[in-house]
């Protein structure tokens, strides 16, 4: 029993990472026209953050604020790890730029984005538990 709760526990997170990958895959295809395999594993950490983020007691604003931050930290680290020769994305020509890795302007489009992030994590975590309970029915 204590191995299938843990098992059930990663698989759900799995299942959450991959949502989170694949819907920033689609935000940059969305805005840019393309992305990167790197933005899949940024996206599918950050929304796990987030989902851990919207768990803490303060007003949904810090929370928020709290999550851009976030995503902007992940972002320097990928940056940092996969960006180097700027191939990825370049934010030189942006204002309040740290190494062309971050900026501010994209910082605080992550504010409405850890929004809607939160708010979805929180849809989509309950779903597994829906299904458990709807299999249960059947039983």
């Amino acid at each position: 029993m204590f191995f299938e709760v843990k098992e059930m526990k990663f698989v759900e997170k799995a299942g959450l990472f991959v949502l989170g990958g694949v819907g920033y895959v689609l935000l940059e295809l969305l805005w840019r026209g393309w992305s990167h395999v790197s933005m899949f594993f940024a996206g599918g950490s950050c929304f796990l953050i987030l989902g851990r983020l919207d768990r803490v007691r303060l007003p949904l604003p810090a929370r928020w604020a709290a999550g851009a931050g976030a995503v902007t930290g992940v972002e320097l680290v990928t940056g940092l790890l996969v960006n180097r020769d700027y191939g990825v994305w370049d934010y030189r020509g942006l204002p309040l730029n740290f190494m062309g890795q971050i900026c501010l302007p994209f910082t605080l489009l992550w504010l409405p984005v850890s929004a809607a992030a939160m708010y979805l994590y929180r849809r989509a975590q309950a779903v597994p538990a829906l299904l458990r309970r709807n299999g249960q029915r059947r039983r």
